[in-house]
Formats: C-alpha cells, structure tokens, sequence
C-alpha cells in the first residue's frame, strides 16, 4: 500500500483575501450544537391546540381533496378514474342518455310489483331482459370508445385494460350520481 504524500491529497479552489483557504470557511459544529439545534419536543406543550390545528388542517385537505374530485381534477381522482383514456370514457358516456340510467327505477318498480302480486313469478324475464339490454348497451358504447381510441393511438394495444367494465359500470348509474360527476352536458360532441 502507498503512502499518501502532501502533493496526493486533494485541493481546494477556495482563495480567501488572495490566499488559499483549505475547508468550508466555517468552523465545525460540535456535537452539543448539532443536537441542541436538532432538539424539539416530543410531546407538544398545548395538545389541545395542536389537535385543532391538525384537525383543521386535515379538513382543509379533505375539502380541496372533496372539490377537486368533484371537478375532475386529475391529482384528486382516485386511480381507477385517472388518464386521458378515462376521461374520453367518462365524457363520452355523460354526453349521451344511456339504457342503464334508468335500471334502479327499474328495480324499484319491480320490486314493487312483486310486493302487490306475489305471484306473478313472470315479472323476472322482463326484469332479466332489461338487465341484458344494459349490460349490451355499456358494451356496444365502450366497443365504439377502444375504437375511437385505437384510432387516435394508432394502435389496439395501446387501449388500456378494464375500459370495457369501466364504461358499463358508469352508463348504469344515475348521472347525478356518477362520481367523478359529469363534466360535459348531453348532446355535446366528444371527441378522443
């Protein structure tokens, strides 16, 4: 093993008053200031105090979290709803009335139904029949979205995953109801 000789070790360009200065240019701190500047408190004094301030703080959160869900804004979306290709989804389907809107009034009435006639054991197949007519509905409209996507993207494989379940899942809610809420008015002209 070589000896290290003045001329190896390494030098600094820190020239003070013409002359040059090895180091920082500050002195070392000990060990007693180091820790005293990192000394704080591990319980707070007022934990009353700090328990409001760190409740509102949270509201404050949970609010701009709860309003920028409710405008879309993509850092508050939860992931299931996040990307361009979601919101092609999204707005496509809130432009339009879907069959699937009206599915849970559909449930009620029947559930009425079969409270005043217990024995009409028929009702089911009407039941079924719009159930499927949904569930073709929410499939055809997201065919049509892969479609306008691939188009755009150039390629199928580049349409992403669950946009399928994604888009029947929401043309069978309520619009009031969907969450993001809709953005776009029906009638309006979406394109990818």
């Amino acid at each position: 093993m070589a000896k290290k000789t003045a001329e190896d070790a390494p030098q600094t360009g820190v020239v003070l008053n013409g002359e040059p200065v090895a180091g920082k240019g500050r002195a070392t701190p000990s060990r007693r200031e180091r820790e005293a500047a990192n000394r704080r408190p591990i319980v707070v004094t007022d934990r009353k105090a700090a328990r409001r301030q760190s409740r509102t703080r949270e509201a404050e959160a949970r609010e701009r979290a709860r309003i920028g869900l409710a405008n879309g804004e993509e850092r508050y979306l939860p992931a299931r709803d996040r990307g361009s290709q979601r919101r092609f989804a999204r707005d496509f389907v809130d432009s339009q009335w879907t069959i699937g809107e009206f599915l849970i009034p559909v449930f009620v009435l029947f559930f009425v139904a079969t409270l005043v006639l217990p024995q009409a054991s028929w009702l089911f197949l009407p039941l079924y029949g719009y159930l499927a007519l949904t569930i073709v509905d929410g499939l055809l409209r997201a065919a049509i979205i892969r479609r306008r996507l691939a188009q755009k993207l150039g390629d199928r494989t580049k349409v992403e995953r669950g946009l399928n379940l994604y888009v029947v899942m929401r043309s069978a809610q309520f619009r009031n109801l969907r969450v993001p809420k809709a953005l776009v008015k029906r009638g309006t002209r979406v394109t990818a």
